[in-house]
């Protein structure tokens, strides 16, 4: 930033130096021109009233280096020239100078040699007797008078660049300092211009929000590390509750430890177990599928109540061991989704619907098609969910009661994958439940 405000100085200067001379130039050139032809016209008035007075003896004393004064007749012949040989002339009544004098006694004219680059001045006036004084002088051009000062003008040129230099660096190393003495830590601590105070104000707060993200992401980090700890305990538990069943039964069998009507039953409970963990760890699949993308699944126009509909017949073994039976409401709703998390939301729900109900009871799933959303709701009449609970039925894992939950065979995840699934498709959940009355859980899908 100093090198660019450096140059940026330095150009300032040249380009003022540089037009201030040619400015200065032309204006002085103007007003010297000016104040010449005046000289020039007093001269010529002077030098008719000599001639008038005295006649050719004027000239005969008369030493001008400056002026040519040439004398001429009615026809504009050459009477005498300062400069040059009268008789040698050519004739000069077609001269501007002269014209206007004949016409109105008195005359001006500039001619401009572009050969020697210089301009002439000329005033004539008219004398008593007819005939015409002219005086000429002769002016130096812009470019001449520069190239003739050209010594002192590199001069001037030289000194007002070491200044400009000199000055700028100094300049931008003062104007940058109190920049890079800026306190980024405490940006409203700064004194300096009062044109970097927005900036300040948004560094002050930008450093506030990026402390209260720190704080929230070591917050968040620390609550998904907790997270990862119960979620590798409560794993570890729910595999090894099974494997020491089936470890056990096994081993008994294998040493011929079990009688042979009791060959069954311990098959049965072998195989409980093992698709109680076959279950847990498809869940456990699931959901680490959801936590890391759904790159792979594609949206597409889903109708659910065609899934709610398949969702019970898939389940209706299973309620009917209780004596529990499903009511469908509601009409056809379709929305953009993806097929297979979906059936996961209704088969979960549906699934604890059954599973934590009371006998005879009963399972009620109602759609609700509105014009930008689709409601699903799935209630049942079962055990029902303490008011405590209620903000953390849907983590991993949790279970309210876990005797009856090992009774039912839960893994715990089913409401956790139903929460990731609904956060994929933006929808949003209610939890209604009272304790041994029953539960209502209404999803909200946007359309």
């Amino acid at each position: 930033m100093t090198r660019r405000i450096f140059r940026s100085i330095c150009t300032v200067a040249f380009v003022v130096f540089f037009t201030t001379l040619i400015l200065v130039s032309t204006i002085l050139y103007s007003h010297f021109s000016d104040t010449q032809q005046k000289q020039l016209k007093i001269q010529t008035n002077l030098v008719a009233q000599g001639v008038s007075a005295l006649g050719n003896e004027y000239f005969n004393e008369l030493t001008i280096d400056d002026i040519r004064i040439t004398w001429i007749d009615q026809n504009g012949d050459v009477m005498l020239d300062t400069k040059a040989q009268h008789t040698n002339m050519e004739n000069h009544i077609e001269r501007e100078e002269v014209q206007e004098a004949l016409s109105s006694g008195y005359g001006e004219a500039v001619r401009y040699s572009s050969t020697i680059m210089e301009r002439s001045l000329y005033t004539a006036q008219k004398l008593n007797d007819g005939t015409i004084i002219r005086v000429s002088a002769v002016q130096s051009t812009i470019p001449v008078i520069l190239a003739s000062e050209f010594k002192l003008i590199i001069i001037t040129f030289f000194i007002a660049f070491a200044l400009s230099m000199f000055l700028a660096s100094r300049l931008s190393k003062k104007i940058v300092g109190p920049l890079n003495e800026i306190n980024l830590d405490e940006p409203l601590s700064n004194e300096g211009y009062d044109e970097i105070l927005p900036l300040l104000n948004r560094l002050d707060i930008q450093k506030k929000q990026l402390s209260n993200q720190t704080a929230e992401l070591k917050q968040t980090r620390d609550e998904g590390e907790q997270m990862r700890r119960e979620f590798t305990a409560n794993v570890s538990h729910e595999l090894k509750t099974p494997l020491h069943s089936i470890s056990g039964y096994a081993e008994l069998m294998k040493n011929g430890m079990v009688r042979q009507e009791d060959i069954i039953p311990f098959s049965d409970k072998i195989y409980s177990e093992a698709q109680r963990m076959i279950k847990l760890v498809i869940d456990i699949i699931n959901l680490s599928h959801l936590d890391e993308n759904t790159g792979e699944m594609e949206f597409e126009t889903t109708d659910i109540f065609a899934i709610a509909s398949e969702t019970i017949n898939s389940l209706s073994k299973e309620a009917s061991l209780n004596n529990i039976r499903f009511i469908l409401k509601g009409e056809t709703s379709y929305i953009n989704g993806i097929p297979q998390l979906l059936k996961g939301i209704v088969l979960n729900l549906c699934d604890n619907a059954v599973k934590y109900n009371k006998p005879d009871g009963t399972v009620t799933i109602e759609i609700k098609d509105t014009e930008d959303s689709c409601i699903l709701s799935v209630a049942d009449t079962g055990i029902g969910i303490p008011s405590e609970h209620h903000n953390r039925v849907f983590e991993r894992f949790y279970r309210v009661d876990k005797s009856h939950s090992k009774e039912v065979g839960g893994t715990g995840l089913g409401l956790s994958i139903v929460k990731h699934s609904a956060r994929i498709h933006n929808a949003d959940i209610k939890l209604e439940s009272i304790e041994n009355k029953g539960t209502t859980i209404t999803i909200i899908f946007p359309k």
